[in-house]
């Protein structure tokens, strides 16, 4: 499936009352089931949320501005390599951002929806592991 704007922007619009609740839920999420990458973060994650939490309201503000979108996750591949994130962890994290948007978007959540977050999210690993990697981007 491709993405679909108007699905992300309405479950994402369900999701934001949620606020820092909703990072807190994912990493959590994270960390239970994919304990090998707690090392990656920092022992207090407030930053590390609310850092996530900005990721997100940019990602969804720019998902029809490919070229600002492209340059954002770029800069956070780069970043996150600096962290040692490897392709490898990337799944993980995806797996625990779709379970988290299910969570708190309630009836906005359809099948349609987690394959446009699906979308989404392989073009977020792949532009991310690309720049990390020193690669040119992906054609999204």
């Amino acid at each position: 499936m491709t993405v679909n704007p108007d699905l992300i922007k309405r479950s994402f619009s369900a999701v934001q009352p949620h606020g820092t609740e909703v990072t807190a839920w994912f990493y959590d999420h994270l960390f239970a089931r994919h304990p090998e990458v707690r090392g990656l973060f920092a022992e207090h994650l407030g930053q590390q949320q609310d850092r996530l939490w900005a990721a997100l309201g940019a990602l969804v503000a720019n998902l029809e501005d490919p070229a600002a979108l492209t340059r954002i996750l770029e800069n956070l591949g780069r970043r996150h390599a600096s962290y040692g994130a490897l392709p490898e962890h990337y799944p993980a994290v995806g797996a625990s951002l779709l379970a988290t948007l299910e969570h708190f978007a309630g009836d906005t959540w359809t099948p349609e929806t987690a394959a446009s977050w699906g979308a989404v999210y392989g073009v977020v690993s792949s532009t991310m592991t690309s720049a990390a990697a020193g690669e040119p981007t992906p054609a999204a």
